[in-house]
């Protein structure tokens, strides 16, 4: 599973933006031909997406260009110069505003065809899937099992907060007059609950203030506790508080670890299926819940401070 602690969104249209993404620590970078390119200037932006994949240095980076949704004029194309030009340096090609099961089949079936003709490995490219309305949030379950290229589900809080006719203009912040909790509580939990059951990534959408790192982080530190892998960023700033929410502290790494060491020992040294840690009972539950904040840590570049020392 690729690390995506932090998601940076550059537009494919802006060389300056796209050499500085290469020395920035975000964990994933994808290359926007949506949004962030206007419609006159997307056909000069696939040649500069692919020179970008094909000349730049993206070590440690997972390698994303978001194409335009597949109701557009310039889907098919996106897909076919991109992959096709730089598809041997390329991880994942998110596509936006799916809808339903159909639109990321699509996606896969293009893909396998260009592989094939490429000679390039069937199904190496992955695909993330961003749920921006109503349609594509009902549909959440049918989408995350799509295809076996899926490897994330990503929220994008703008379109579905329009979608639903919420009222507000701050894309990720509480629609005024909402005090009763959480306006996105339901939509985070069914794009998370459908990814987990699908073996899934989950990206929590961006922040639009982008300067305000105090209230992104508040908000990033929201879908992480549910249990999200990570949060698109617009702008560097915002990195550094991304990849600290998303990564688990040293204590609780340290914790985890040590707990996959103990139920280890317990279960198979002393055959038992609860023991004891200190003054906490472990089990097979504490055991899953261990390999989830151990993973996330060991993917974050986390060592190890302490190890477990069997009772004598």
């Amino acid at each position: 599973m690729r690390s995506r602690r932090t998601t940076l969104a550059v537009p494919g249209s802006n060389p300056r933006f796209i050499e500085k993404a290469q020395g920035l620590p975000a964990d994933e970078v994808f290359l926007d031909l949506e949004d962030a390119v206007a419609p006159s200037a997307k056909e000069d932006a696939r040649k500069s997406v692919v020179a970008a994949l094909n000349e730049g240095d993206w070590s440690g980076k997972v390698r994303v260009v978001r194409v335009n949704d597949v109701e557009t004029p310039w889907a098919y194309r996106d897909v076919i110069e991109v992959v096709e030009g730089a598809g041997a340096n390329l991880d994942c090609v998110m596509l936006p505003k799916v809808r339903d099961a159909s639109h990321v089949q699509w996606l896969d079936r293009l893909l396998t065809q260009i592989e094939l003709a490429m000679g390039y490995e069937p199904g190496r490219i992955g695909i993330e899937a961003q749920i921006e309305d109503a349609r594509g949030l009902a549909g959440v379950d049918e989408i995350a099992a799509s295809s076996p290229r899926l490897e994330t589900l990503v929220f994008g809080p703008g379109d579905l907060m329009a979608s639903l006719n919420m009222r507000t203009l701050v894309v990720g912040e509480q629609p005024p007059g909402y005090t009763e909790g959480d306006a996105y509580h339901y939509i985070l939990m069914r794009i998370l609950t459908a990814a987990r059951a699908h073996d899934l990534q989950a990206i929590d959408g961006p922040y639009f203030n982008v300067r305000d790192v105090e209230a992104f982080t508040r908000v990033a530190r929201r879908s992480a506790a549910l249990g999200f892998d990570g949060k698109w960023v617009l702008h560097p700033a915002q990195i550094e508080a991304g990849n600290e929410v998303f990564s688990p502290t040293q204590e609780d790494y340290d914790h985890a670890e040590l707990i996959l060491e103990a139920y280890e020992y317990h279960t198979t040294v002393e055959g038992r299926g609860a023991a004891v840690l200190g003054d906490e009972m472990i089990d097979e539950a504490s055991r899953k819940m261990a390999q989830v904040i151990a993973a996330k840590g060991r993917a974050a570049g986390l060592t190890r401070t302490r190890r477990f020392e069997p009772p004598s």
